[in-house]
């Protein structure tokens, strides 16, 4: 595959390096829907870029922005347009104009709000509290939005613009207990889930009974599927790996997650793929080989 690209939605805990390492586990025939029950950044579906995808959220702001970008509502200009005036406003009245923008965007879901406070939110968080309100406080840059820093923006939503006209991408807010039980024989399902035990949770809670519910789910599909999900680190195992995993297929590798305010919270963790077929490992060595030489 190319150089992993990174879309215009930040996150913790983005899957962009672990791209290569996922999409090595995909069969060479794979012809079916690409089903993702939590799309989050959706950094792997937009650089796997399979015919058809079925790409699912229960956060509606994420599915919302990708919606408009999906429907031409949204476009490369439009977002230069919009991120030049709030990015002056930003430098006229400083983190006061975040905080409006904020508030603005927990009145009225406007999706290019959401990229605003996303772009100029600390740390490239993403974080609701109960009441459904985007919290993140502001990154304390009131230059956030220069020149270079917006074109980089327009440069990844033109990605996404561009790679959406050639696919048929659909995008619903739905549950994941929804998404994976329209899945059918043929169908490959992502499951990127809140890693239990490890990440504050971005949107929804999650806990052992979403777990062990999500477990039962995708062992009972009659689809492949793929689960990215946290092994063990320097402190602690996931216990979930041996009680709800262990019946399927578990690859490891390091990952180093920027997860953390302080530089001594970033560690890195072994990440776990799960799928429930076996892929090939020459396969799999051979696009880890490709992506190191393409980082070069």
């Amino acid at each position: 595959m190319t150089k992993v690209k990174v879309p215009p939605i930040k996150s913790q805990g983005i899957k962009t390096k672990l791209v290569p390492w996922i999409s090595s586990a995909i069969p060479k025939n794979f012809s079916g829907r690409w089903i993702e029950p939590f799309l989050g950044t959706g950094v792997v579906a937009l650089n796997l870029a399979p015919n058809r995808a079925l790409l699912c959220d229960l956060n509606p702001h994420l599915i919302k922005f990708y919606q408009r970008i999906n429907e031409g509502e949204i476009c490369p200009q439009t977002v230069r347009t919009y991120l030049e005036s709030e990015g002056q406003l930003l430098r006229d009245r400083g983190e006061s104009h975040y905080y409006y923008v904020r508030d603005r965007f927990n009145d009225e879901g406007n999706p290019l709000d959401f990229l605003f406070v996303n772009r100029a939110g600390f740390n490239g968080m993403i974080r609701f509290n109960k009441k459904g309100g985007f919290n993140i406080p502001f990154c304390r840059k009131p230059n956030r939005f220069a020149q270079a820093y917006v074109t980089k923006i327009v440069n990844q939503v033109a990605w996404v613009f561009d790679t959406l006209r050639t696919k048929d991408f659909e995008f619903v807010c739905q549950s994941f207990q929804t998404t994976i039980r329209s899945a059918h024989s043929g169908d490959i399902i992502y499951c990127d889930p809140p890693y239990i035990g490890r990440h504050a949770d971005y949107f929804s809670s999650w806990d052992e009974v979403f777990e062990t519910e999500l477990a039962d789910l995708l062992t009972l599909t009659d689809a492949r599927f793929i689960l990215s999900s946290w092994h063990h680190n320097d402190f602690r195992k996931n216990e979930f790996i041996e009680t709800h995993w262990s019946i399927f297929n578990v690859a490891t590798r390091e990952h180093f997650y920027h997860v953390g305010g302080k530089e001594a919270n970033r560690n890195p963790v072994i990440e776990a793929m799960i799928t429930n077929f076996k892929f090939n490992q020459l396969a799999e060595d051979r696009v880890l080989k490709q992506f190191e030489l393409d980082m070069i």
